[in-house]
């Protein structure tokens, strides 16, 4: 859990080894024992990350709030505008991985692969809409829900509103006959 709250919030390059070590009590023996590098923790809070976050919180909720694909699409940036509001709001670390590591260092590949897995489930959900072109439409949507978290984090609370308009321009486009 030190790992994952020191991640989250500062990024990986700013969170040194001795850091880590200190913060969660363990000792460098048990560290290596477990890690065998600092990135390979940083790909494990990524997992975890995915697995609370996104899988664990956004996408189920967003399905649990409305019964409808469509609505349930919506309802991720009515997740996003709960989540934009805490203070311990810290934008999205798969972005901030990336930004900050680069596509080609593993973990930017990491954070690449997590995002995708975001953009299949719009993909999903899309499909059960019967929105014309999942696969367009899931990378349109992403750039919604990246650039309102972006958006968020430079301060602007309600960016997930904002971004919900234009998600629903965007799914009348993808109708069928449209």
């Amino acid at each position: 859990m030190t790992a994952y709250d020191l991640f989250s919030h500062r990024g990986i390059r700013d969170v040194g080894i001795d850091e880590l070590i200190r913060e969660s009590g363990v000792a460098k023996a048990t560290f290596y024992r477990h890690f065998a590098s600092k990135d390979d923790l940083a790909l494990a809070f990524l997992q975890r990350r995915d697995e609370l976050w996104m899988m664990g919180s956004v996408v189920p909720e967003a399905r649990s709030r409305a019964q409808q694909p469509e609505e349930q699409l919506l309802a991720i940036f009515d997740v996003y505008d709960e989540w934009f509001q805490h203070d311990d709001f810290e934008a999205c670390s798969f972005v901030k991985v990336l930004l900050e590591m680069g596509a080609s260092h593993p973990l930017g590949q990491a954070s690449i692969e997590y995002l995708g897995k975001i953009r299949q489930q719009v993909r999903i959900l899309a499909g059960e809409a019967g929105l014309r072109d999942p696969e367009t439409f899931s990378r349109s949507w992403h750039i919604l829900m990246k650039g309102c978290i972006i958006s968020a984090a430079e301060g602007d609370l309600q960016a997930a509103r904002r971004a919900r308009r234009m998600a629903a321009w965007l799914i009348a486009d993808h109708q069928p006959g449209a």
